[in-house]
């Protein structure tokens, strides 16, 4: 009986260890298992946008993923205001260990960006040809000294929209010049029951600058050279450009109130169809045209005006992505950048929210043309876009040029007297030289 009671205690140790060798076993095979997956975990590559945008750029990244199942795209919501998501990343950067691999940015930051060292140089990452593709403003706008820090995605250009049937009523042809549109804003005032002739954003802040690249460079002038750092503020066809943002208020042909314009206050009035001109962006053409709108089927966009013997010049706008100097994940980061930046991305992205592509030949494109007509005409513009000057000192030398324009079209100061304070400090941010005026 004792026998029995020893072999059955044997047998149940023996059962027991067998038991907790194979819970052994299962455990480190269940450890290894996680621990490849842990391995294998995707990557997550993050950049910040702007409320409305991240919204639409979904659109791309659920594309992406499918395809990359190993990478993770998370769109960082904003604020809607460029400027603040602007000091978001910059705050980042300043704080050190930055949450984000990419900048999804406006082409007026990338100076600072890489000049501060925040950005990689891309340029071993794409060759000449690849970038051939684009709009060469476009690819202009992403590079600093010698490298390329920007890839473009969408781009945006300032332009000039008229009222047909208002031209058709009078019996003139679209302005050439700036004192064809005084002219023919006039006309259509004193003519027809529209009140106002021509509108534009003349509020106090980035906006008014893109209005001021356009109408010095029309005259014939500049603000900045970027390779120089020679100053064109105070020269007389920068001058005769504050003249005439002042003048066209003076003559009723603008509204006082433009002083306080912003984009969708200016197309507001025009869409309205309380406005013969519009200077604005690409996106004016689809809220203007949208069922219901006075001004529907009624309108057109050319390069903005310029004066006798210049050319037309439109501001350059748009975004596009940089990469994060200190990313963990450089090639990832890069994949997603070339998917979003890819013919067939931007042609996605074109189609389904009505943004203008930075490659060339999707202006052409049958299906994009079908769905959107006016993109021919965007092409004639986007061949004649400038950027604004790429310094490092940018914001600084914006603030400045606002506040001075600001004085100058309210009537705080005169044009002359404005434009040399503007050109005295600003070289003086830019350590440029003292120049003969």
């Amino acid at each position: 009986m004792f026998q029995q009671i020893q072999s059955w205690i044997s047998s149940l140790q023996l059962r027991s260890l067998r038991w907790m060798m194979l819970s052994a076993i299962a455990g480190l095979t269940v450890l290894s298992v996680s621990w490849v997956a842990w391995s294998q975990q995707s990557v997550t590559i993050s950049f910040l946008v702007r409320a409305v945008e991240a919204q639409q750029l979904q659109l791309l990244a659920d594309q992406f993923e499918a395809e990359h199942p190993d990478i993770t795209i998370d769109i960082v919501q904003g604020p809607n205001a460029a400027d603040a998501v602007e000091n978001l990343y910059t705050t980042s950067f300043l704080l050190g260990d930055s949450p984000y691999d990419l900048v999804y940015s406006d082409v007026v930051w990338i100076p600072k960006f890489a000049a501060a060292g925040w950005l990689q140089d891309l340029s071993d990452r794409v060759s000449d040809e690849d970038l051939s593709d684009f709009l060469e403003a476009d690819v202009a706008a992403g590079r600093y000294q010698d490298g390329l820090y920007r890839m473009p995605f969408r781009s945006d250009m300032g332009m000039l929209y008229y009222r047909t049937d208002l031209l058709e009523d009078i019996g003139a042809e679209p302005p050439e010049t700036f004192a064809d549109l005084i002219d023919a804003s006039q006309r259509i005032q004193a003519e027809t029951d529209v009140p106002w002739g021509y509108v534009w954003q003349g509020a106090q802040y980035e906006g008014l600058i893109t209005n001021f690249v356009e109408i010095v460079a029309g005259f014939g002038g500049f603000w900045v050279n970027p390779d120089t750092l020679e100053v064109g503020l105070d020269s007389p066809e920068a001058i005769q450009a504050v003249e005439f943002m002042g003048q066209v208020i003076a003559d009723g042909v603008t509204p006082g109130g433009v002083t306080n314009y912003l984009e969708e206050d200016s197309l507001r009035l025009f869409e309205t169809g309380n406005a013969a001109f519009l200077r604005n962006w690409p996106y004016v053409w689809a809220e203007a045209n949208k069922e219901g709108s006075p001004v529907q089927g009624k309108i057109a966009l050319k390069p903005m005006v310029h004066g006798e013997g210049q050319s037309p010049a439109a501001c350059l706008g748009g975004w596009g992505f940089g990469m994060v100097a200190d990313t963990p994940h450089p090639d990832e980061a890069w994949q997603v950048v070339e998917f979003f930046t890819s013919r067939q991305g931007q042609r996605d992205f074109a189609l389904e929210y009505a943004y203008v592509p930075s490659r060339r030949e999707l202006f052409t494109d049958p299906e994009i043309l079908a769905k959107f007509p006016q993109y021919a005409q965007l092409l004639e513009v986007a061949e004649t876009t400038v950027p604004r000057p790429p310094v490092g000192q940018y914001a600084q030398a914006s603030d400045i040029l606002q506040r001075y324009l600001s004085a100058a079209i309210t009537n705080q100061m005169t044009p002359e007297a404005a434009m040399r304070a503007a050109a005295g400090e600003t070289r003086r941010v830019l350590g440029s030289p003292e120049t003969e005026t």
